[in-house]
């Protein structure tokens, strides 16, 4: 697993630089990638591995939230660092563009109505990753969700 490797990679090089966050935060996150590992008892594929850091990113989103409404903006930017630093091990977050084309893409051609919205996200997910893409979950649904309420089964009425 390459992803693993350059975390590795990068924390010898924040410790050999005396950056304790930098290295502390690599710590957090090789361990969160070997506990999954250790989870599935096999080696982790680049997209777990790249699924285990969605989670990673959106546990701090949370947190920062409680910090901030806890007025500890202190933990709170601690949080938003630690984000920056696990996003930069994740591909490119899609653009919104990119997400519509992405999106049309995947329900070209089904039946998919407002009622499947399940089935619909998880063939419109599998597009994504299929792209090398990353999407944020709450922007992908209101996409998919705008598209089946537009689409009601009919094909070609899906346009906006």
């Amino acid at each position: 697993m390459d992803l693993a490797k350059k975390i590795d990679q990068d924390m010898v090089a924040a410790m050999k630089a005396h950056d304790t966050e930098r290295t502390q935060t690599l710590r957090m996150v090789k361990a969160a990638l070997k506990n999954r590992q250790i989870e599935k008892r096999s080696d982790l594929t680049d997209a777990e591995g790249q699924q285990v850091l969605t989670t990673m990113i959106k546990q701090r989103k949370e947190s920062i939230e409680a910090f901030q409404k806890g007025n500890r903006p202190e933990l709170a930017g601690k949080e938003a660092r630690e984000i920056l630093l696990i996003e930069s091990y994740m591909p490119k977050a899609a653009s919104a563009e990119d997400l519509q084309k992405v999106v049309d893409e995947a329900l070209a051609g089904t039946s998919f109505g407002p009622r499947d919205m399940g089935a619909a996200m998880k063939a419109v997910q599998a597009k994504v990753q299929e792209a090398g893409m990353r999407a944020d979950g709450k922007v992908l649904s209101e996409i998919v969700k705008g598209k089946l309420a537009g689409n009601s089964g009919e094909p070609g009425a899906g346009s906006q």
